[in-house]
């Protein structure tokens, strides 16, 4: 199986980019988060009055968000694949009574 997020691949693009612009000085944990914020604004935008969207906007949304969380987790130190597979972890935990297929009871 693959890897989806393979750091030494993506968030060292992601960052050798922004590092040619010199835009590591603007890419605060607060403007980033914002950024995240935003981005998935638009992306929700796409889906505003239908159940459908463009799937190539879909997709430049969704790299947006995701370039931009990566670029946190990194200005944050973080491992991407460890946070993720503890929050997966965690909600295997928590949902553990959902596994065969119940439906969920929101909180």
């Amino acid at each position: 199986m693959n890897k989806v997020i393979n750091k030494n691949l993506l968030a060292e693009e992601i960052i050798q980019f922004r590092d040619e612009r010199n835009w590591e000085k603007y890419h605060t944990p607060a403007n980033l988060a914002k950024s995240i914020s935003i981005e998935a604004a638009e992306l929700l935008e796409l889906y505003q009055w239908s159940d459908s969207a463009n799937i190539d906007r879909v997709k430049e949304e969704l790299a947006d968000i995701l370039i931009y969380s990566i670029t946190l987790a990194e200005r944050l130190g973080l491992s991407i694949n460890s946070i993720i597979l503890k929050k997966i972890k965690k909600n295997g935990i928590k949902y553990a009574n959902y596994a065969n297929n119940e439906k969920l009871k929101l909180k």
